[in-house]
């Protein structure tokens, strides 16, 4: 069967920079940060910091749902679903009987319903567990929960492989349309980590600051004086469908590619990712136009792609704009690379790349075309990166 071109028909968004395409979008374009202090945690932990979607109530976007129970990343994945459904001028019960393919990554167990069981436990008792936490925390309860509220027989997985969850899910979904194994999927990231386990862990391993100064100034993508970055949370979730759907498309699928890293090199296995990536999309690496970096604002991560985007592309690296989003919402983890996809299409489709926000003084090991304000300039192919801490890295490229 000749393999189809993919196209992105809808997009849900529920970030720290908005709720929504066209409030992402604002937010997105402008030069300011969403970390903020998280006061929600023990004293004796010390501080932290974190990106935090605001203002979040899953009845304004999927009326009916029972968000007592269920847990903060389904309710991100769920509310992006009935966004990007809407978006392409459908609904999620619309796709019953249309053999859909539903297709969500994460990084972690909702540790929300975790933290709540422990905490139960030694306050109450063992006879006080809650059973339930079992199923609705697990990863794969993201994608059953999306593929519920479309109803009847859905096609449903979940995807585990660090913070390339997201991508990953984009890429194998696209895959599957383009190869004709469904005609429409619902397939991102979603994410919600902010937690006093996990934080506590990933502060003291480094992953995240414990300085309770200025937090909107402490991620830095690629700046000289980052440090470490920032957790964020969140969902970006796309309806793909091949070409010859009738819907409009924001951008095409052209590519996708994914491979690990060997042991002590990180990011190294990036090369061979976007190698992949351009390969399956007929493109040259001449003809990338804009690279939508992972750039966590980690000193050795940032440092470690920015090397293998130079050995990639040569000096033509110069002169190819690049952002990275996470000085603006965090890294909500493996939601990170759906979003970026997602804010790729949008930028594709209205000529424009946003800022990195935070990036002030050029880092010689990261010599990228950033800027700290919005670009608006017209490009025909964008590739995404992402990076995860086991050594994953996934690309793809989209095309105007």
């Amino acid at each position: 069967m000749k393999r189809r071109r993919v196209k992105i028909t809808g997009l849900g968004f529920v970030t720290p920079a908005g709720i929504g395409k066209e409030a992402f979008w604002q937010g997105i374009l402008e030069p300011v940060s969403r970390v903020t202090a998280a006061k929600k945690f023990p004293e004796e932990a010390g501080a932290f910091v974190a990106a935090e979607v605001r203002g979040f109530r899953l009845d304004d976007y999927a009326s009916g749902a029972n968000s007592k129970r269920m847990p903060r990343h389904s309710q991100f994945a769920l509310a992006a679903a009935a966004l990007a459904a809407a978006d392409a001028g459908l609904t999620l019960p619309k796709l019953r009987g249309q053999n859909p393919l539903v297709m969500i990554g994460a990084t972690l167990m909702d540790f929300g319903v975790i933290n709540k069981g422990v905490d139960i436990i030694v306050r109450k008792g063992p006879i006080n567990a809650l059973p339930t936490s079992v199923a609705t925390a697990l990863v794969s309860a993201i994608g059953a929960t999306v593929g519920d509220a479309i109803g009847g027989t859905t096609r449903t997985m979940s995807l585990q492989s660090a913070c390339c969850s997201g991508l990953d899910a984009i890429g194998r979904a696209a895959e599957m349309i383009a190869h004709g194994e469904t005609d429409i999927a619902v397939c991102g990231g979603s994410e919600a980590p902010l937690y006093f386990h996990p934080m506590l862990e990933l502060k003291l391993a480094g992953l995240a600051p414990g300085n309770p100064e200025h937090p909107e100034r402490q991620c830095r993508p690629f700046d000289l004086w980052r440090t470490t970055g920032v957790i964020g949370e969140g969902a970006c979730v796309l309806i793909l469908e091949p070409e010859e759907s009738p819907r409009p498309g924001y951008a095409y699928v052209g590519g996708y590619g994914y491979a690990s890293d060997p042991a002590t090199f990180p990011c190294a296995g990036l090369s061979e990712a976007m190698r992949l990536a351009l390969a399956n999309s007929s493109l040259r690496p001449g003809q990338i136009e804009c690279v939508s970096a992972w750039g966590p604002g980690h000193k050795v991560l940032d440092a470690a792609e920015a090397d293998m985007l130079g050995k990639f592309f040569g000096p033509e690296l110069a002169a190819i704009p690049a952002v990275s989003l996470k000085g603006a919402i965090g890294n909500p983890l493996g939601a990170a690379g759906a979003i970026q996809v997602g804010c790729a299409a949008l930028g594709l489709a209205r000529g424009a790349i946003p800022p990195t926000v935070n990036w002030e003084h050029p880092d010689p090991a990261c010599a990228l075309n950033l800027s700290g304000q919005a670009r608006f300039v017209g490009h025909e192919n964008t590739l995404v990166n992402a990076h995860g801490l086991s050594g994953t890295n996934a690309c793809l490229v989209l095309t105007r």
